[in-house]
């Protein structure tokens, strides 16, 4: 006979999985939303939607994952930020139809199931999950041997929303002469990390460098390029949700791959364009450090990231003081950055360039 083998041979270890399923519960238990029936652990998450609220409600899903800033994460050994990416790549892909996310579900692939790093992922999911007032309902959490090199892991998911029918948000009332409301990014969010980690590693540049800014940039001076890189995607959903009770908002864009002219495009009727003022709003040293280090063209740049507006939001001229009063009583910096006209060549142009 030969050896003997079992699955824990072959690198899965149910006994730590079980563990880990314990640490989940307690995470999505501080998420949870009164709709929720289910707990984790079943093979599917149940939630009642209270359909008496709405005369027709419409369900918006979104999905997405964390991309290679995972690779990034691994690197510094700082796992607890990612999962709040993860939540609110989803959770502010349905905002921008109107949806108010109801819940979120996780799926986490290792290469070897480690407890602690598990559970710091998850701890992220779970904050995002609070901050975004969505039910973490479950997920899957994928032992793989052999697939992903030991310490790494790939981290997607997905949001569910609801918004009422005559409520949807699907820019066909944006018109010429209206403005656009840009959110600040907290960062580079989840975007454009394949061209910063070839930057990093054509400069051999370290994580652990000392970013300097001008006085002006001082809350970004001396931190460290891992760590302002690894700050987690803004969740808007706190700041915007309240914005669509009181306000008509024409059209909304999350601000992802693409940058500001891939995403705001998708927004608009034919035939208006938008006409972008980047004088109008702070450009995050980050930002200048990448375009330095890489000799990146700006016109590349803004292609591929958010360059410091993580949302958008299209109103009326009339509104927009109101907007941003409300939003800045939400702790949310936002500015005027651009205009909704006819007679553009491409449907968004950034000034300068």
């Amino acid at each position: 006979m030969g050896e003997k083998y079992d699955y824990k041979k072959a690198g899965v270890n149910f006994d730590a999985a079980d563990r880990a399923v314990d640490k989940i519960k307690k995470l999505a238990d501080s998420t949870m939303r009164p709709e929720v029936i289910s707990n984790i652990g079943g093979f599917g998450g149940l939630f009642a939607l209270e359909s008496h609220k709405f005369s027709q409600p419409v369900l918006v899903a979104g999905t997405d994952g964390v991309g290679t800033k995972l690779k990034l994460a691994t690197a510094m050994q700082k796992h607890d930020t990612v999962g709040k990416d993860c939540v609110a790549m989803c959770v502010n892909d349905i905002l921008v139809q109107g949806a108010e996310p109801l819940f979120f579900m996780d799926y986490l692939a290792v290469g070897e199931l480690d407890e602690g790093q598990v559970a710091e992922i998850l701890s992220g999911v779970a904050s995002g999950c609070r901050e975004a007032s969505c039910a973490l309902l479950g997920g899957e959490t994928a032992e793989m041997p052999g697939f992903y090199p030991p310490g790494e892991y790939d981290l997607a998911g997905f949001a569910v929303g609801v918004v009422e029918r005559a409520k949807l948000i699907e820019g066909v009332n944006i018109n010429e002469g209206d403005v656009v409301i840009g959110l600040a990014s907290s960062g580079i969010h989840s975007n454009g990390f394949s061209l910063v980690r070839k930057i990093i590693e054509g400069n051999n540049l370290s994580l652990n460098h000392e970013l300097s800014g001008s006085a002006e940039e001082n809350e970004e001076k001396g931190q460290p390029l891992g760590l302002e890189l690894l700050k987690p995607t803004e969740i808007y959903v706190p700041a915007v949700l309240p914005l669509l009770e009181k306000f008509e908002i024409k059209g909304m864009s999350h601000i992802t791959g693409g940058g500001l002219p891939g995403n705001l495009s998708r927004i608009l009727p034919s035939p208006l364009g938008i006409k972008l003022e980047p004088e109008n709003w702070e450009l995050p040293y980050i930002f200048k450090y990448i375009q330095q280090e890489g000799n990146v063209d700006w016109e590349e740049m803004y292609r591929v990231f958010n360059m410091g507006i993580g949302f958008a939001l299209v109103i009326s001229r009339d509104d927009a003081s109101d907007v941003q009063n409300q939003l800045q009583k939400n702790n949310t910096r936002a500015r005027v950055i651009g205009e909704v006209i006819t007679g553009l060549d491409d449907k968004v142009v950034i000034k300068g360039l």
